[in-house]
């Protein structure tokens, strides 16, 4: 799994613009001081083996990817090139991470993961990255997927791990103890297919449970923005729309109206200690589940029976995350890098990291494996997880655009909407959003 939410409490839009605005100088720094193409030759790198013999690669990714048993398959197979594995604990994380060490020119990993929703912010520097093209690959992904990772030139910068396909995630056992539908089929019909309809059967829920219906307004937000063809950026020439989009206004009111006015919010931030814990502790009832989601819920409602998935979404289809595997030039061993890159995220393990952690697969290849579409999870009621988020990958019929802006303006829109749940007036929380977004430039 890859990310996939903006984590709540994370740094200040400003505090963000501050760091790119760093990074900006800290690359053209980088671009005076190197000669011709800018690209440190790996003979200079340190850990270079020079003669061809053991190699040592990083490969840097965030929350779960699902290749802990991978790695060592590979390593088994290239016994040649060992991987040490380094894990940050969110996207976010990692994004700092990784902007601070390709703006001090050295300490990346060899093969270093993107998230989506920072992915255009990369692409800015994408010459400071291997062009992994080759004609093994060619045709491997989904369109939108291999596109989205293709600079201005033509090259190929990351290859696609997974997507994120929505469905709904629900509590069995609390909606059969309310009296309401429980079995995925009927609660499937009971959410409907509109924010309407989903929202009108959460306070028919509340009305007999004493369980919130939905983890945060964050998170529910998140998928409701993902249906927006445009929501902060205008796609031709990336200038910032956000604050003037009605369309976003409108998803804001609604999901405030939802999650606070009509009680149907958990209030926990997506991600936080009180958010994990809550599985243990009957916290919430539902929540917008991408495929990925299943793995984390799987970790942390450990023990808790009645978790199933309703094939169905709000909206018609929704994407939440979906990440890249990229190779800096930073890397001493880039053959081998990219080799790495290209075995992890080949159908067969893009198939394996689904059944681990529930990384949808982006490869067109895997999409048609019976092993994928044959899936079930036991503890979700032996939900056939397969089937279903392939029916809700078909679903999808919008790719919002994303430009550079698109990290800080809906990490400063989770900023607002958190300071909504913990008390603050929804229109004092929105003027200071639009301030965040201005100051952006």
């Amino acid at each position: 799994m890859t990310s996939r939410s903006t984590r709540i409490g994370a740094p200040s839009v400003r505090s963000r613009h501050a760091v790119l605005a760093t990074l900006t100088v800290g690359l053209l720094a980088l671009s005076a001081c190197s000669s011709g193409s800018g690209t440190d030759s790996p003979s200079t790198q340190a850990g270079s083996t020079g003669g061809g013999g053991p190699v040592t690669l990083t490969l840097a990714t965030f929350n779960q990817f699902g290749y802990e048993e991978l790695i060592p398959e590979f390593e088994k197979s290239h016994p040649n090139i060992k991987v040490t594995h380094k894990k940050a604990a969110t996207s976010n994380e990692a994004r700092d991470n990784f902007f601070t060490r390709l703006s001090a020119g050295s300490g990346m990993a060899d093969v270093e993961a993107v998230e989506v929703d920072w992915l255009p912010e990369m692409l800015q520097y994408s010459d400071k990255f291997t062009d992994l093209n080759s004609a093994d690959v060619q045709g491997r992904w989904l369109d939108w997927k291999a596109k989205a990772a293709t600079d201005a030139e033509g090259h190929l910068i990351g290859y696609g791990t997974d997507s994120g396909p929505e469905a709904i995630c629900y509590r069995s056992d609390l909606f059969k103890a309310a009296g309401l539908p429980s079995d995925r089929e009927s609660v499937a019909k009971l959410f409907g297919t509109t924010w309407e309809s989903y929202f009108a059967a959460g306070k028919q829920f509340k009305a007999k449970s004493k369980v919130p219906f939905f983890d945060s307004i964050g998170a529910t937000y998140q998928g409701m923005v993902n249906q927006l063809e445009a929501a902060y950026e205008n796609p031709s020439d990336d200038a910032i729309t956000a604050t003037d989009n009605a369309a976003v206004k409108k998803v804001y009111d609604q999901v405030i109206q939802a999650g606070i006015t009509d009680g149907l919010s958990a209030k926990l931030q997506q991600w936080g200690d009180d958010w994990t814990a809550s599985y243990q502790k009957n916290g919430f009832a539902t929540m917008l589940c991408p495929g990925w989601m299943v793995g984390i819920i799987e970790g942390n409602a450990k023990g808790v029976k009645g978790w199933d998935v309703a094939n169905t979404f709000p909206g018609g289809g929704g994407n939440w995350g979906g990440s890249y595997l990229t190779v800096p030039k930073q890397s001493a061993h880039p053959k081998e890098a990219q080799e790495l890159a290209a075995w992890l995220t080949a159908p067969e393990q893009q198939v394996k990291a689904f059944k681990k952690v529930g990384a949808f697969p982006s490869q067109k290849q895997a999409l048609e494996s019976q092993d994928l579409l044959s899936f079930t999870v036991a503890s979700f009621n032996n939900a056939p997880t397969g089937q279903i988020f392939a029916d809700r990958a078909k679903a999808v019929t919008i790719t919002p655009y994303k430009g550079t802006h698109y990290f800080a303006i809906n990490d400063a829109m989770q900023q607002a909407l958190t300071r909504v749940e913990q008390g603050a007036a929804p229109q004092e929380s929105w003027d200071k959003w639009v301030g965040d977004v201005k100051a952006l430039g």
